[in-house]
């Protein structure tokens, strides 16, 4: 039998119309798609084929909630395209910002399976733009950086004060619940009074909230520390646009647009849709 191809593809940052006609095109001819968590329920349900087992994947859980690991799906892309099935691995916002997509590249070469990589439009695109907060504004920003922060960085003071002194645009992923020990270390090395952080809320969906700060007003903000995944902070003169420019109002709506991290993992969606 020959061997089937996997297209590796970026889903969007949530809102499911803003995933590529391309991608869209592959998961209504997709045997498989292993799906991330960070995928709206809705470019499942309305674009993949009836016929195509999903398998979700997501790191934080499957399967009576045992995570799944990236060597698990390594293997899952290696067996369903040796049985030349097309397989669709759909990941959250786009395949080449901090994804494990390089993990999955080196599997797919090594085993002389054909692939395709397919962009999507990543979370800090996706919360700036539906923030109101151009990246690169003239007169703002000079570039924009993309980062990442936990309580596990470890990062030299140099380090913190050459972004706090940065005319850059600085978007951090995966810091939604370290959102205030991140604001610290900039506080700590002086950041311009001119410069704010606001912090976007599950971008882009029905369920998006967007919280500006000044960094001379963050003391009155320490208690409201607690965000719903995902969360992603932005930083620099530009989130100041946000007050004039922006279009959509905070949701009320406290809960999870993404689905539950103990969902079933096989073809939850399409099984009930076949037995209908």
């Amino acid at each position: 039998m020959a061997k089937g191809k996997v297209i590796i593809a970026g889903a969007g940052p949530g809102d499911p119309e803003l995933i590529t006609l391309k991608a869209v095109r592959y998961l209504q001819s997709a045997d498989v798609v292993l799906t991330d968590r960070l995928v709206s329920e809705d470019i499942l349900d309305e674009h993949v084929s009836p016929l195509a087992q999903i398998i979700f994947v997501g790191k934080e859980g499957c399967n009576n909630g045992q995570s799944i690991s990236q060597k698990e799906i390594n293997q899952m892309l290696v067996q369903y395209a040796f049985q030349g099935k097309l397989v669709v691995r759909l990941k959250g916002g786009d395949v080449a910002f901090f994804s494990n997509v390089l993990d999955e590249l080196h599997t797919l070469s090594e085993n002389q399976i054909e692939y395709e990589i397919i962009p999507g439009v990543t979370a800090a695109s996706g919360a700036s733009a539906y923030a109101g907060i151009p990246l690169t504004a003239r007169n703002h920003a000079r570039g924009v950086r993309f980062l990442t922060f936990s309580n596990k960085s470890n990062y030299p003071e140099s380090y913190w004060k050459e972004l706090a002194y940065t005319e850059d645009t600085l978007v951090f992923y995966m810091a939604g619940e370290n959102w205030y020990e991140l604001a610290e270390n900039f506080l700590r090395n002086d950041i311009s009074k001119e410069k704010k952080l606001a912090i976007v809320q599950q971008a882009t969906t029905p369920y998006q909230k967007v919280f500006v700060h000044s960094f001379e007003g963050l003391a009155d903000a320490k208690a409201d520390q607690n965000f719903v995944s995902p969360s992603l902070v932005i930083i620099g003169k530009v989130v100041r646009l946000n007050e004039a420019f922006s279009w959509k109002e905070n949701s009320e709506i406290n809960e999870n647009y993404f689905r539950s991290a103990n969902r079933n993992a096989v073809a939850v969606l399409k099984e009930n849709k076949l037995s209908a």
